[in-house]
């Protein structure tokens, strides 16, 4: 064999080396092999168990959309113009005038109207203080109360009586007038009396504060008359004031009194409520 067939076989198994190892590969998507050991990345080890699978099943959410806050209405405001109110006709609201409008049903016409007061609470004394709490459970109540006084306003038998003033002796003048002159005890006791109604859930409320109106005359409750009226010569007794009431539109509240008094030998208080309202 002389070296140029020893030249063919060489270069025939560089042909076929080439093949295995570079083009085979690339043709069916193997990597080179060169001899070198090339690390490897340890893949993640899939336990299946077709057994025990479970079919896994997806869970939807449902989005709620956003709804957007109305809008408020804005409150009217008034335009500071007094409003001119006129007539209309009538029959805008179905209204004839030729026809009978309807009646009411009076209250009284059918059933008896129960207007009697119950007292629920009493309070007497004679001096200053404050009481204790009283509650009123019900939505509408009254004070009654009354008052005896010292005496009356104007001292202690007082009487007017005139009399002349005489003129000097030389003059010779036996009279030259005449004077009102005002007898008896001049010392003047003015009663007096108040009531405090306190809110007790709210001490710094004051709901009202309650005086007799007119004041504490006792003269003029006894025996006094007017004259007047239709005819010129009508006389009319004074009537006695007492019991005063005083009229309360709010309750199922606690409250408490602050009683002030001076020159008052007693005096009486109730509070009452509508009979209706005890079962």
């Amino acid at each position: 064999m002389d070296k140029k067939d020893i030249m063919y076989i060489v270069g025939a198994l560089c042909i076929i080396l080439i093949i295995a190892l570079v083009i085979k590969p690339a043709i069916t998507g193997q990597p080179v092999n060169t001899g070198i050991p090339v690390a490897r990345t340890p893949q993640p080890t899939i336990i299946s168990n077709a057994t025990n699978a479970s079919v896994m099943t997806p869970v939807i959410t449902a989005i709620t959309p956003i709804t957007p806050e109305p809008t408020p209405t804005p409150v009217p405001t008034w335009d500071k113009n007094i409003s001119s109110v006129v007539f209309v006709n009538p029959s805008t609201y179905g209204v004839s005038f030729n026809q009978s409008l309807p009646g009411g049903t009076r209250i009284d016409s059918t059933e008896y109207r129960n207007t009697s007061m119950t007292t629920i609470a009493k309070i007497a004394g004679q001096y200053s203080g404050t009481t204790q709490i009283i509650n009123v459970p019900f939505p509408y109540w009254e004070m009654w109360y009354t008052v005896d006084p010292f005496a009356d306003m104007g001292g202690k038998e007082q009487s007017l009586t005139s009399t002349s003033v005489k003129g000097p002796k030389e003059s010779g003048v036996k009279s030259i007038g005449s004077a009102q002159v005002i007898q008896g005890a001049f010392s003047v006791a003015i009663p007096t009396f108040s009531i405090q109604v306190m809110d007790a859930d709210d001490p710094n409320r004051i709901i009202r504060t309650i005086t007799p109106p007119g004041g504490l005359d006792k003269s003029l409750w006894t025996g006094k008359s007017v004259t007047g009226g239709y005819s010129k010569d009508e006389t009319t007794a004074i009537p006695d004031p007492r019991p005063w009431k005083e009229k309360f539109y709010e309750g199922n509240n606690n409250y408490y009194f602050i009683i002030n008094t001076h020159a008052i030998n007693s005096y009486g208080i109730e509070i009452r409520v509508p009979s209706g309202y005890i079962k």
